[in-house]
């Protein structure tokens, strides 16, 4: 069997794009965390998965609320990504969102959000795999923020100037 080093090193090649996981707690606090593994599962319905790391704070609110939002990073964002893929509880002080009608933190700047309800969770290794079925969504545009071989990248280098 693969080691764990060497299983995360050939992972980094895949290039991913960037999203924040939302949702609240059982307080009504908004929580998240930052989350390469995601993806679409069926067209029909609409169906995409978010694998979660056990150990992440925000692990139980996403257990228990029963709904989430995906929030797909503009590349300007890399400094929200950084900021949720910490460990502080203050991940939303400073960070500009709004409450969607489903009472999901929407991450303003997003270039693409999805407000999904839980309708499966597989516990796999380390991980839980949420499967969400997508209630609403928007695309506002704009360039995303990827990851690659362990650093942040880009589609294309901005012009100087711009």
């Amino acid at each position: 069997m693969v080691g764990s080093d060497d299983f995360r090193r050939v992972l980094s090649h895949f290039t991913t794009g960037v999203t924040i996981v939302t949702t609240c707690d059982g307080d009504g606090r908004p929580t998240g965390l930052t989350a390469s593994a995601f993806c679409s599962v069926s067209l029909d319905p609409p169906l995409v998965l978010v694998c979660v790391d056990h150990k992440s704070q925000s692990y139980p609110a996403l257990r228990e609320r029963g709904c989430f939002a995906i929030n797909i990073l503009h590349a300007e964002q890399e400094v929200i990504s950084r900021r949720f893929a910490s460990t502080r509880l203050d991940k939303f002080d400073g960070v500009p969102h709004t409450l969607s009608e489903l009472g999901l933190p929407l991450v303003d700047g997003a270039i693409a959000r999805l407000e999904c309800t839980t309708v499966s969770m597989h516990v796999e290794g380390d991980h839980t795999i949420f499967v969400g079925r997508v209630e609403r969504a928007d695309a506002p545009s704009g360039e995303p923020l990827l990851y690659f071989k362990g650093k942040y990248e880009r589609l294309s280098e901005p012009k100087p100037g711009a």
